[in-house]
């Protein structure tokens, strides 16, 4: 009797260690309740109706009630799935997403729009807090497999060192180039003309652009001139980083990239390329060419400069769409320029995948396969026309050319609410991280614009043709990424604006910047990056 009371103490103390070891029971498929009740195509998604609890982060743009606006009301019809939607305000997410995770105990079925990092994702998907998605996908996610059946590398972006993919993300079609790009270069063609000049081609004509801006007066009086503006200096660095042969694989992971004579990833920061770039960026910086709050201009700032038509030449997503006709239309986009030594790419594109943590199924879900079902159809194009426009007749029309276009009542709304805020009253996409795809079809913002699609056309013979995706890290590199990682990307940054602006001498101070980054563990750092990157190879 005693023994048998001694093996029940140590059964319940392996329990309580395994609990605080945070881990939980192995997920190892749906069960046959579930399945019985799933209908594996088509609508409903259930013959009997079942409610699921989800965690979402809310945007200010969007309803203030989830549980009653027209997109997952129709969807409730249309599924027989019922939302109970915890709704937190973005700028409490990050917090009280951690406090659940942190307590475990009262998990969501889901969490959804919640920006999980991928650092989280791993930690707690490892833990068995959160489901492997890789069959659940294959058996039940037709749209989605499709996406990463078609682009490799967007599988790659979303398998874990375990081999596991446990969220579906926020995407950007890849061949929706425009938002892919995001903000494009654009001139003051008016300004060009009577100047003179040609469109610049190089890096050098640029410059004499820039000059002539400041020295000429294109303007004729009627506005102090600004030869190049911007609302941050990161968007110039990416335009010219192509000039001086460097980032050549993007900017998912941003500082490393592909030695072109060796093919091994390196740390570009300490390249000659770079030092280049930030000597010619300087040298703009130091004839006041580049305008001289440009690292700590505030939004409003450049938008009030840009409305007054100052600016020579800028970065911006859309400067018809943003600024209107009046101002926007006096700019023409930019080409890739070629730099001093022969140089000439494109390397601003960002992922395709925009946020990976948009959609997670945690281990309270007793309904994985229905869920999964729930969340595929907004990864298809009936979904995401859906997801991104509404229903017809209530929130949008199709035009004669074919065309979708949101009806009055939300781009001219009555109550004097922005396109995107009028559209959050009857849809959920505005203040992005949701679980869907957005395209060229059915996007409606400024990359979407007529303006920003063309501006990718002088672009695209110099972009570079396969960008990477985001790498993943296993928790313990994750970790160091997190100390002195971080360390170095920061010490990175304000070196760069210091160069730049002059405050430190590139010539006198180089080789010490080059020599403190090797003194703050950046072989250590680069181990790490190599072996993310092998993973990435082979995923």
């Amino acid at each position: 009797m005693k023994y048998g009371k001694i093996v029940i103490v140590w059964l319940a103390f392996l329990m309580i260690g395994a609990c605080s070891n945070g881990k939980t029971e192995e997920f190892t498929g749906p069960d046959e309740s579930e399945l019985d009740n799933l209908n594996t195509s088509g609508f409903p998604l259930v013959e009997d109706k079942i409610t699921l609890d989800f965690f979402a982060g809310q945007s200010s743009l969007t309803a203030d009630d989830w549980n009653d606006v027209m997109l997952y009301n129709k969807y409730e019809d249309m599924t027989n799935v019922h939302i109970n939607w915890n709704l937190v305000p973005v700028d409490s997410l990050n917090e009280k997403r951690n406090l659940v995770l942190s307590d475990g105990a009262n998990l969501p079925d889901a969490f959804h729009t919640a920006s999980m990092p991928a650092s989280d994702i791993m930690k707690y998907g490892e833990q068995g807090m959160l489901l492997p998605l890789n069959d659940l996908i294959d058996d039940y996610a037709p749209n989605f497999k499709k996406i990463l059946d078609d682009h490799p590398d967007i599988r790659k972006a979303l398998t874990f060192p375990d081999g596991n993919i446990y969220s579906f993300p926020m995407l950007k079609d890849p061949e929706f180039l425009s938002h892919i790009i995001g903000d494009k270069p654009f001139i003051n063609e008016e300004w060009l003309d009577e100047l003179g000049l040609d469109m610049p081609e190089t890096t050098e004509e640029f410059e004499t652009y820039l000059k002539a801006v400041k020295d000429k007066d294109p303007s004729g009086g009627e506005v102090d001139e600004i030869p190049f503006g911007v609302g941050d200096i990161d968007q110039l660095v990416v335009y010219l980083s192509g000039s001086f042969g460097i980032a050549n694989m993007g900017q998912a992971n941003p500082n490393i990239d592909l030695d072109p004579e060796t093919g091994d990833v390196r740390f570009y920061p300490i390249t000659e390329g770079y030092k280049e770039l930030l000597e010619y960026m300087n040298g703009l910086y130091d004839q006041g060419l580049i305008e001289q709050n440009i690292f700590s201009i505030e939004s409003d700032q450049y938008h009030a400069n840009f409305s007054e038509g100052r600016y020579g030449s800028t970065i911006d997503w859309g400067p018809e769409y943003i600024f209107g006709e009046n101002v926007g239309s006096k700019y023409a986009p930019m080409p890739a320029l070629e730099g001093p030594n022969g140089d000439k790419m494109y390397t601003g594109l960002y992922p395709s995948v925009a946020s990976i943590g948009a959609f997670l199924i945690t281990s309270e879900n007793d309904h994985p396969a229905t869920t999964v079902r729930w969340i595929d159809y907004f990864y298809g194009d009936e979904g995401m026309k859906m997801f991104f426009m509404g229903i017809e007749g209530e929130t949008f029309e199709e035009k004669d050319d074919g065309s979708l276009a949101f009806l009055d009542k939300i781009t001219d709304n009555e109550d004097g609410l922005s396109t995107e805020q009028a559209a959050g009253q009857y849809l959920t996409f505005p203040g992005g991280m949701y679980p869907s795809m957005s395209t060229e079809d059915y996007f409606t913002g400024a990359e979407g614009s007529e303006q920003s699609i063309e501006a990718v056309e002088p672009l695209k013979p110099d972009l570079i043709e396969e960008p990477w995706e985001p790498f993943q890290y296993t928790e313990e590199e994750y970790r160091q990424l997190s100390t002195f990682g971080s360390d170095i990307e920061k010490y990175v940054t304000e070196m760069r604006d210091k160069f730049i602006s002059g405050n430190e001498s590139i010539s006198e101070q180089w080789d010490e910047y080059v020599e403190t980054l090797k003194n703050m563990q950046l072989d250590e750092y680069m181990e790490i990056k190599e072996s993310a990157y092998e993973r990435y190879k082979e995923s």
